[in-house]
């Protein structure tokens, strides 16, 4: 079984929203992704949506839109991005599909690893957030902890974390995300949000204290699922 992980999905069956402003490789976006993650991911793998699914505005609307992530291959593990509006109750959410999962302030077991995750938000510059965004930063963080803590209850050993927003700030300042990161078992951390060549290492990437930073937006990663683990049950 294989982890794989994409963000930034942005579909929009309900909703004229086109991305090519971030680029030509924009076009047809959807298309790519679908047919990529059919030839790469299998019925028995796991995927993680790290937010930015759709561009609906209401659940109504993002059904056509979850329908078509729910008949691609594998799993789904999914977190909230700034845009998923549509987002409502999680208890709703989870009673949908039998192959998709929306993860908020828990986490999903596999193995011994837990997948937690948070929808984050933009990191402190020099320590200074507006009184607004601070609100959020805070309110974030404790959602990721309460993530963790109930991935620890339930006796994981390594922890997988998705978040939208990245953890730190385009000057890779530590963050509230990254000390919680510390304190617990994290070796994974992947996150989206970012589009455009010019802003893909505005955040931390790679391996910093023992932690492995992936960057996975889809454009990223040239609109495939970007595999992070191959576990054997």
């Amino acid at each position: 079984m294989d982890i794989y992980a994409i963000g930034d999905l942005h579909l929009s069956a309900s909703v004229d929203k086109p991305m090519d402003i971030f680029g030509d490789n924009w076009q047809d976006h959807q298309e790519q992704i679908v047919k990529n993650w059919q030839d790469i991911v299998k019925d028995k793998d796991i995927v993680l949506i790290a937010g930015d699914i759709s561009w609906a505005m209401s659940l109504e609307e993002a059904y056509m839109d979850l329908e078509t992530i729910d008949k691609l291959p594998g799993y789904k593990i999914l977190i909230k991005g700034n845009h998923d509006y549509w987002w409502q109750s999680i208890n709703k959410l989870n009673s949908l599909y039998d192959n998709m999962f929306f993860l908020q302030n828990t986490s999903y077991k596999v193995g011994h690893y837990g997948i937690c995750g948070s929808r984050g938000w933009g990191c402190p510059v020099d320590g200074q957030l507006d009184e607004h965004n601070s609100k959020i930063y805070k309110r974030e963080g404790k959602r990721l902890e309460l993530s963790l803590e109930h991935a620890m209850q339930a006796g994981c050993k390594e922890i997988i974390v998705m978040m939208h927003y990245p953890p730190t700030n385009d000057k890779k300042e530590d963050s509230l995300y990254t000390d919680l990161f510390k304190n617990y078992p994290v070796s994974q951390v992947v996150y989206g949000h970012l589009h455009g060549k010019e802003s893909f290492n505005n955040s931390i990437r790679g391996i910093k204290e023992n932690i492995n930073y992936t960057l996975v937006s889809a454009d990223a990663i040239n609109f495939k699922p970007q595999k992070i683990l191959s576990y054997n049950r």
